[in-house]
């Protein structure tokens, strides 16, 4: 697979070097502050291209959680835990949560995948990526967790004016049965101007969903392809780099059906690390891009996206 050179302009240089600063200025306090709430403490985004889709990462907000192995591994001893977060340099008493939202710019359509936990933070991270809501031709919504769809309404206004939407139709049943505050206040309301897809469908060229269910009843991955380059986003098919995407059998709290989300963390893994492609995580630590190799029985390692997808083909 070649990848190609990221796509780069005079004002996303100029973006991108007047949020370093600021990042580069945070104090201790600042930080701690920050980590307050799940705002980022800066708008941040990472852009790269994969074949002629010019792709960013938006850092919509982060949080640190305490007691993780309350949420992962929650099926193996405390001890076992333990072991596999000092191999990986990780405490046990705390750890971060990213919420990552993707934007991918394609000709004239802007496509944003998931809205984050609020309307401020995605519409600031739209911003330090060069875009404003109204920009935003399709949403998709990889399921309806509250950090995936909650951006989509500012004061029971659409965020997102001229967009359509497109999320998986099991997933939509399912939540519409449920009579969940969060999709009744958000998503119900923008049901006229929604697609429902199913596993291989492409609501536009190059980009197509992935059956990844588990986690929540539909939960999609998405595939981008364009040229020779391909990009896999797998949403929330695995919720941590480590305790999730590492031991796949591992349980996480939030897998609805959980033996179903451990089938799809080793169907959705596996095939990127079969074909050697690189993944966008909506938790991994952000940028939230990188490879999947396989590890031992079963598991898979995490390897945090370097220079690859700045060089030439």
């Amino acid at each position: 697979m070649t990848l190609r050179t990221p796509y780069l302009t005079r004002r996303s240089a100029l973006l991108g070097a007047a949020a370093l600063p600021a990042a580069a200025a945070l104090s201790r306090p600042a930080l701690a502050a920050a980590h307050a709430g799940a705002a980022a403490p800066a708008p941040i985004h990472n852009a790269f291209a994969i074949g002629d889709f010019k792709v960013s990462t938006l850092l919509a907000g982060t949080r640190p959680v305490p007691d993780p192995q309350t949420i992962f591994g929650m099926n193996v001893p405390a001890e076992e835990f333990a072991g596999v977060s000092a191999e990986n340099f990780l405490p046990t008493d705390v750890s971060q949560f990213f919420f990552t939202p993707t934007v991918v710019q394609s000709g004239d359509e802007v496509v944003l995948f998931d809205t984050g936990l609020d309307p401020a933070g995605i519409t600031a991270a739209l911003a330090a990526a060069g875009h404003a809501p109204d920009d935003i031709t399709t949403v998709v919504l990889t399921h309806m967790h509250g950090d995936h769809i909650g951006g989509l309404m500012t004061d029971g206004t659409p965020t997102f004016a001229n967009a359509k939407y497109v999320t998986g139709q099991v997933e939509y049943d399912a939540w519409a049965a449920m009579g969940n505050e969060g999709f009744d206040a958000n998503v119900k309301p923008l049901a006229d101007r929604m697609s429902f897809v199913k596993e291989g469908d492409s609501p536009l060229p190059g980009i197509t969903a992935i059956e990844a269910f588990g986690h929540t009843p539909g939960h999609m991955a998405w595939h981008l392809e364009s040229g020779s380059d391909r990009l896999l986003l797998i949403a929330d098919t695995a919720n941590h780099y480590v305790w999730s995407l590492g031991y796949p059998e591992w349980e996480v709290k939030f897998d609805m059906d959980k033996p179903t989300a451990a089938a799809s963390r080793k169907k959705v893994l596996g095939m990127v690390a079969a074909d050697r492609i690189p993944m966008v995580g909506y938790h991994m630590p952000f940028p939230g891009i990188g490879y999947v190799a396989p590890r031992g029985e079963g598991g898979f390692k995490y390897v945090p996206v370097s220079y690859q997808l700045m060089l030439k083909g």
